[in-house]
């Protein structure tokens, strides 16, 4: 491969070193600020705000402004009771009125109340699927920001390759012009340098793949190339009884369950009201005015004045929709409660496989981390025994390989630990809580 092709790479692998880092903390910000979903979802949370507002709570009164005219020609046989008769063409006449209503409800059964909590509740549950979207924004974001951690330090111990394969090259180069090694040993180092090339290759234009991934995550607000921290911690946690409670006390999905537990009782009961009279209050203000034709026995005639009321409906028989109703309320009760205890098990299921799955995976990347030393050992060791000539390419080749491969397994395991431990704490109900 054309050296200039490989110096390329390795200077464009070099200048992410001076971009600006991403770390975890800031990456999280700016999900939270930009993403597009987390967005959508505090505009759900707005909306179900302001349907909690009084103005939607069917507390205040609806007032309603009326006015018209008419306006009339006509032709008129008219016979008066005192014997008269007249008869007009085109006789005028018009109407002109105005009003100012108001309707009020005194009482409906409760149905009023039981709306407006529910309105509540439904505000509340919005908030816990604003915060289940952000939850699962953070799980995605911190899978694809591993992925571009592991992919970089990749890159790193796949540039630390090719960089002794280089070496080997010219050494066996050296060897060859002093007759002391075969072409066929310089055909070999070249062959390996080509393919530790194409491996850096195609280990480059993945993590430019990654990060865009992560970009669109963030709300694209970055540039495409910009650094990350690969740099974690990982919190062995201890107490495996109290991290359960926590997760059936602060889970999302079992709050959403009992929030929608709450609303389906307030629907039952918004239901029941409707076995209940309504009572309200109406009245009006209005003004009209007539200006007759000459037929008629006023020419003028103008009213103004109040008007008030009290109404009372009671829908005694529906038909039985409103029996029906009720009884699917309560059946709708019923299968949210079984849903609860069905969550419940999932929940403690999901748990004990997420907590396993993360001190398990923390055990590999400890072996991992061994392995990387009895790894680098053998290499160094077999590099002495190629350097004095007791040790033969192909097995240079592999333990240069082991070693790698060692690397890479570790990078791999290190970032599926640390996104392991990110799902047991969403599990858990305590991600939003996770500081870097």
């Amino acid at each position: 491969m054309n050296t200039k092709i490989i110096i390329l790479f390795f200077l464009s692998f070099i200048s992410l070193q001076a971009q600006e880092v991403l770390t975890q903390q800031k990456a999280i910000e700016l999900a939270l600020e930009n993403n597009f979903g987390v967005k959508m979802a505090n505009n759900n949370v707005e909306i179900e705000k302001n349907n909690t507002d009084i103005l939607n709570s069917d507390y205040l009164p609806t007032i309603t402004a009326n006015g018209g005219a008419v306006a009339n020609l006509n032709n008129i046989d008219a016979e008066f009771s005192n014997g008269t008769s007249t008869s007009l063409t085109n006789a005028k006449s018009s109407n002109y009125n105005a009003s100012i209503n108001l309707n009020y409800t005194i009482f409906d059964g409760f149905g009023r109340e039981y709306n407006y909590k529910r309105l509540k509740e439904q505000y509340n549950l919005s908030e816990l699927e604003a915060k289940e979207t952000i939850e699962n924004t953070l799980i995605e974001l911190f899978s694809v920001y591993y992925s571009v951690a592991q992919l970089k330090e990749n890159v790193k111990s796949l540039t630390e390759t090719l960089d002794i394969s280089k070496k080997r090259l010219s050494r066996t180069e050296y060897q060859f012009e002093y007759g002391q090694n075969t072409k066929l040993g310089v055909l070999n180092a070249e062959v390996d340098i080509n393919n530790d090339s194409i491996n850096i290759i195609n280990a480059i234009q993945q993590l430019k793949n990654a990060k865009r991934n992560l970009n669109v995550i963030i709300g694209n607000t970055l540039k495409e190339d910009f650094d990350i921290n690969t740099d974690v911690d990982f919190s062995m946690y201890a107490n495996k009884e109290e991290m359960l409670e926590s997760a059936k006390q602060n889970n999302t999905t079992l709050l959403k369950t009992e929030k929608n537990i709450a609303i389906s009782e307030l629907n039952m009961k918004i239901t029941k009201a409707g076995f209940l009279p309504v009572i309200g209050v109406n009245g009006s203000y209005g003004w009209s005015k007539n200006n007759n034709n000459a037929a008629s026995f006023l020419s003028v005639a103008t009213n103004t004045g109040l008007t008030a009321g009290l109404t009372v409906s009671w829908n005694l028989f529906d038909g039985g929709s409103n029996i029906t109703a009720a009884k699917n309320a309560k059946i709708n009760i019923e299968n949210q409660k079984l849903q609860q205890q069905n969550n419940i098990l999932n929940i403690e299921r999901d748990f004990n496989n997420a907590w396993d799955d993360y001190h398990n995976k923390y055990q590999i990347y400890l072996i991992q981390e061994r392995n990387i030393n009895t790894s680098k050992n053998n290499f160094d060791r077999t590099l002495e025994k190629f350097q004095i000539g007791q040790a033969t390419s192909i097995e240079f080749r592999q333990a240069q390989l082991n070693l790698l491969n060692a690397e890479l397994s570790r990078n791999q395991a290190k970032y599926e630990t640390k996104f392991a431990e990110l799902q047991l704490l969403q599990l858990s109900g305590e991600l939003l809580n996770l500081k870097f």
